[in-house]
């Protein structure tokens, strides 16, 4: 008597479990601990930049404590108050305004030049790659606070020279990150597909490459928002910058210096501001960067 063993059938994943890449690349950066205090920083930084109006006593500027001038912190003055009768905490808030919209004007600004250059240089190669590439190198090795030094004497500094300085030396990241996403893909079979159907090269980079490097591109456009702030604070700190009495944190340190020593809030306050949210966005890129390309970690 023979008996037969039916075989069971291979268990197929229900399609409601199978997992997008974007899935994985959560899960990477909620691992990072780093990564995600960093971004609650960031974000307790940028709504606290927006909704400032809500919570602070008085407009930034006016000098509405004079009787009270250099006031130590306290209940009342949470950062004290500055050597022109202005609540310290106001201004500390305030100048967040102009470091996170500078970082994110000149990132934006650097992905407008750094994308297309980058794209066309990983594309074509060649001559125009070679072009590209040596023109990187001479901003490469310019000092970017030197030229930035220079250039905010001539044009007199102020909000959108600083912008324009930090663009200036901030493409060329995302133009590597670009080209070299660009570099990879262009051999790939979609892209010969479109190629023998007759699809123009930038149709090819506008619909296929440029999509397909969207990683590198926000890792980019985050990473350069750090250097852009503290561009905008050693400018300020040197009197090339913001003008007052816009609030900016280099400005306060570049004043709170000269009273360091009997009134430490002056400098300290801006100082640490300033540190803690370059910091918070540097781990956030950081977090990013390993998550959406995790070939990345560990290294």
């Amino acid at each position: 008597m023979t008996t037969q063993i039916e075989a069971a059938p291979l268990a197929v994943p229900p399609a409601h479990t199978q997992r997008s890449p974007a899935y994985f690349a959560w899960r990477r950066f909620v691992a990072n601990k780093a990564a995600v205090a960093g971004g609650a920083v960031l974000a307790i930084i940028v709504l606290a930049a927006i909704l400032a109006p809500l919570f602070t006593k008085t407009d930034p500027s006016a000098q509405a404590y004079l009787t009270q001038s250099l006031a130590f912190p306290s209940a009342e003055f949470w950062f004290g108050v500055d050597d022109l009768g202005r609540d310290f905490f106001t201004r500390v808030v305030y100048g967040a305004r102009v470091s996170l919209s500078i970082g994110f004007a000149a990132a934006t600004c650097s992905l407008l030049i750094g994308i297309p250059i980058g794209a066309v240089a990983g594309y074509f190669g060649g001559k125009i790659d070679w072009f590209i590439m040596r023109v990187i190198e001479i901003f490469s090795v310019v000092p970017p606070l030197l030229a930035a030094m220079l250039l905010g004497a001539l044009t007199g500094g102020g909000y959108l020279t600083i912008i324009i300085i930090a663009s200036a030396f901030g493409w060329f990241g995302v133009c590597l990150l670009v080209r070299a996403q660009v570099k990879a893909f262009r051999e790939k079979e979609f892209v010969r597909a479109a190629r023998a159907l007759g699809a123009s090269p930038w149709y090819i980079l506008r619909r296929h490459l440029i999509p397909n490097s969207l990683s590198p591109i926000i890792v980019g456009f985050v990473l350069s928002m750090p250097g852009a702030m503290m561009l905008e604070a050693s400018l300020s700190f040197l009197g090339i910058g913001v003008a007052p009495p816009t609030p900016s944190w280099g400005q306060m340190i570049n004043v709170g210096i000269n009273f360091m020593f009997f009134y430490w809030h002056m400098a300290v306050f801006p100082t640490a501001a300033l540190a803690i949210t370059v910091l918070a966005t540097t781990l956030f890129g950081d977090g990013l960067r390993d998550a959406l390309d995790p070939t990345l970690k560990g290294r």
